[in-house]
């Protein structure tokens, strides 16, 4: 695994719907690509490595926070968002006629350290080659707002709900639903942070939640009606998953809970 000790081909890519290439930057262990255009409905961009397994720091839009991701492939293709999707994003993300990427190796000595393994502000239901990434077996009307990669896009406004920056994984008033956060390879957590959404009175809250990992240990999170960031911590647990489920509303008129943000902090293993 190549954690940013030896040079490393990145690649930078704004494509049309078609997978024609508008504009391109190559670099190693570095690059940045700056396009002088308007974004055109359907246009894609691509984060492509000459390698597996490795750590980038990502950057698709000056309006959004880098990410650490792993790329289990060599590619993200990230669908510029349109329409409703893009009232899940700030308002000036990916608007304009001058856009910057970035994207860089991380050092070993940066990825091993404690930290959230879960923020990945470049989620989409598409993606399953760069992780973290979230899904969910129920969405809140379908819609973007409500879509499991809300819950680890970084944003943690919780004071209201609907669009930017009160993005939050709605369940539908299902007591089934269950998110699911994939690391893609094997780490070490050992404290989970729940921002709920807390729009008062509108929202109801949980009162407790299952956290479940890969290998079935579980436990249970005793939850408040609160907008901070309620803390779980436990004996370090090597996963490759994260399951929160089991939500047991608390006796409340409203119908609607939600979740704002899901944190998983801890390490690497293989660094």
């Amino acid at each position: 695994m190549n954690n940013g000790d030896e040079p490393l081909t990145i690649t930078l890519s704004v494509q049309d719907k078609d997978g024609n290439e508008k504009a391109r930057a190559t670099g190693f262990a570095s690059v940045c690509l700056v396009y002088e255009q308007a974004y055109q409905e359907g246009d894609l961009l691509k984060v492509e490595t000459d390698e597996t397994g490795v750590f980038l720091d990502v950057t698709l839009d000056e309006s959004l926070p880098p990410a650490t991701l792993f790329f289990k492939e060599n590619s993200l293709l990230f669908p510029l968002p349109s329409g409703e999707r893009s009232e899940s994003y700030a308002p000036a993300a990916f608007k304009g006629d001058t856009h910057r990427l970035m994207a860089r190796t991380v050092p070993a000595t940066t990825v091993g350290g404690l930290r959230n393994l879960s923020l990945n502000p470049y989620d989409h239901e598409s993606n399953h080659s760069v992780f973290p990434h979230a899904t969910a077996n129920v969405v809140t009307r379908g819609e973007a707002a409500f879509a499991a990669r809300s819950a680890i896009d970084g944003e943690i406004a919780n004071d209201n709900h609907g669009f930017w920056p009160y993005t939050s994984w709605g369940i539908n008033q299902d007591p089934e639903a269950a998110l699911v956060l994939h690391f893609g390879r094997t780490v070490l957590v050992s404290r989970i942070v729940i921002f709920l959404r807390a729009d008062f009175p509108h929202d109801a809250w949980w009162q407790s939640a299952r956290l479940t990992m890969s290998d079935g240990w579980s436990t249970i999170a005793d939850l408040t009606k609160s907008g901070e960031g309620q803390v779980i911590e436990f004996e370090p647990r090597l996963t490759q998953s994260l399951m929160f489920d089991q939500l047991i509303k608390a006796d409340d008129p409203s119908p609607f809970p939600a979740l704002t943000q899901l944190e998983a902090w801890g390490c690497e293993v293989d660094t």
